[in-house]
């Protein structure tokens, strides 16, 4: 592997670096509660600075793997990603970890992680290989069942832990088939379909569960907490929703420091939130909150350019690059992490129901972290691929050039 400076893409590491420095910025500010916890500020802050290093590391590395190795290891990390993802499905599995009520993390060797967020990454990857090898009309039809079973099978046990992150997986495939061309006689049809089935769902819980409080079992037992969520964003309960609850006290205080922040354009400056040390989870979901607090209306404009500039980063990237299964990957990779900060957004200024979706590279997390320094890294080497691809072709046509004889008109 030759590591060749000329060819990296700089426009994708200036914004990765960007977001670097923000999640370090917000890393100190939103962590009070957790150095208070831990009496130290080293631990917490300094094993986050270490998956940052860990995850600009890899990050350097994947970016001279050929996209089509990515593509092949892609099978293999989805073949053991969905089996650990069912894992946690497993009543009293000893290698799964519960925090917060949910068993998404799994521990192995030490070390806990979410195999769910391998698992977004190996689908992303997998579908665009399949998509990518459409040739005929009859390929759209057969590559579209396909690509839908394989989908279905790995976000079953992620609905059953993280609904919100389903239905997000759910939403990228669905633009990964538009890309692809799949008629919309297909995609509409899904698109029904879990609609209906979502709607069903809603509906059981809540006249089954939620309202005679009754309490859910089995694998889809926070289905209550979810539709619990919906309740509270969509139904106005008058005077209810301003009484300060276990149940909406992140919702609240979130609210809290978004107003604070925007009495002044730029806040009122890293490192003077004071929500920070009242909103759980402050490092976490809702991390987008302080940095608004702390930066006002300029600094959440900021960070909104910088996650629209990624996906107009790949787009451009994907225009220009003849290679349709890489195309694709890095579409779906670019749409992973900018729908996702989008919605972390949304949901930490009030406009959508809680999901526990965290802010990609910023919230505090080494799971999210590492994978998504390995989506840019992903990214990166589809754009090395295509500057050395032109560098190769310019240099072809001035040889070809020099070569050509001279003819001169007497």
């Amino acid at each position: 592997m030759k590591f060749d400076f000329k060819n990296i893409d700089r426009t994708f590491w200036g914004l990765y670096i960007i977001l670097i420095i923000v999640a370090i910025i917000a890393l100190f500010s939103a962590s009070s509660t957790l150095v208070y916890m831990h009496h130290s500020a080293l631990g917490p802050i300094g094993q986050q600075m270490l998956f940052i290093v860990l995850g600009i590391v890899a990050a350097f590395g994947i970016q001279y793997i050929p996209s089509y190795w990515v593509r092949f290891g892609g099978y293999a990390l989805l073949a053991i990603s969905t089996l650990l993802v069912y894992s946690t499905m497993i009543p009293h599995n000893p290698l799964v970890v519960t925090i917060n009520g949910a068993a998404r993390w799994v521990r192995i060797a030490g070390i806990t992680f979410q195999p769910s967020e391998l698992a977004k990454l190996s689908l992303i990857i997998v579908i665009a290989d399949q998509l990518a090898r459409i040739r005929t009309e009859e390929d759209k039809r057969k590559y579209f069942y396909r690509t839908l079973i394989i989908s279905a099978i790995v976000m079953l046990p992620v609905m059953a832990s993280n609904l919100s992150t389903a239905v997000l997986i759910g939403l990228i495939i669905f633009c990964l088939w538009i890309l692809a061309r799949i008629p919309w006689k297909y995609t509409l049809s899904v698109i029904g379909i879990a609609v209906v089935a979502l709607a069903l769902g809603y509906c059981i819980v809540e006249f089954g569960f939620v309202r005679p409080k009754r309490e859910m079992h089995g694998p889809f037992k926070r289905a209550t907490t979810w539709v619990g969520r919906i309740d509270r964003h969509f139904v106005d309960d008058g005077a209810s929703k301003y009484e300060l609850t276990d149940d909406n006290i992140q919702e609240v205080y979130s609210a809290v420091a978004i107003a604070r922040g925007g009495a002044s354009p730029f806040g009122v400056l890293p490192g003077n939130s004071k929500e920070r040390d009242y909103l759980p989870l402050a490092f976490a979901d809702y991390i987008f909150a302080i940095i608004v607090e702390e930066s006002g209306i300029a600094g959440a404009a900021f960070l909104i350019f910088i996650y629209l500039a990624i996906l107009f980063r790949a787009c451009n990237i994907s225009s220009r690059y003849s290679d349709m299964p890489a195309m694709l990957m890095t579409m779906g990779l670019a749409l992973m992490i900018t729908c996702q900060a989008l919605i972390s957004m949304l949901v930490a200024v009030g406009l959508g129901p809680v999901t526990g979706q965290p802010l990609p590279l910023i919230s505090r997390g080494g799971t999210s972290v590492l994978i998504t320094s390995i989506y840019f890294g992903i990214m990166m080497g589809v754009s090395r691929e295509q500057i050395e691809l032109r560098n190769r072709v310019n240099e072809s046509l001035e040889e070809s050039l020099d070569d050509a004889p001279i003819v001169t008109l007497e």
